[in-house]
């Protein structure tokens, strides 16, 4: 193999190795974010308040934390945006009752 092929490979190689941890940092991250957004939301009393959306971040949560088990981390972290999302509008339903 030439100088150029060489490179090119380890570069491909590089590459495909930082992004496949960018997907784990990023999936760490929003699964952090949403448990302390539940925590919020327990603390509001979403559990009696707004109970759809309470169940539904702590199950997307939990599914996220079984995909991020199986080190699927794309799936981990769609899971953890929408248990956030789910806790967010429950907060704000919440807030208004």
């Amino acid at each position: 193999m030439d100088r150029r092929s060489c490179i090119f490979l380890f570069t491909l190689i590089f590459l495909a190795f930082s992004l496949s941890g960018c997907y784990y940092f990023s999936a760490r991250n929003e699964m952090k974010s949403a448990e302390k957004l539940i925590a919020e939301l327990k603390g509001a009393g979403g559990e009696k308040l707004v109970p759809y959306e309470y169940c539904s971040a702590e199950k997307f949560l939990e599914i996220s934390k079984m995909e991020a088990d199986e080190g699927d981390w794309k799936q981990a972290r769609g899971f953890a945006v929408r248990s956030k999302s789910a806790a967010q509008s429950g907060l704000a339903e919440a807030k208004k009752k």
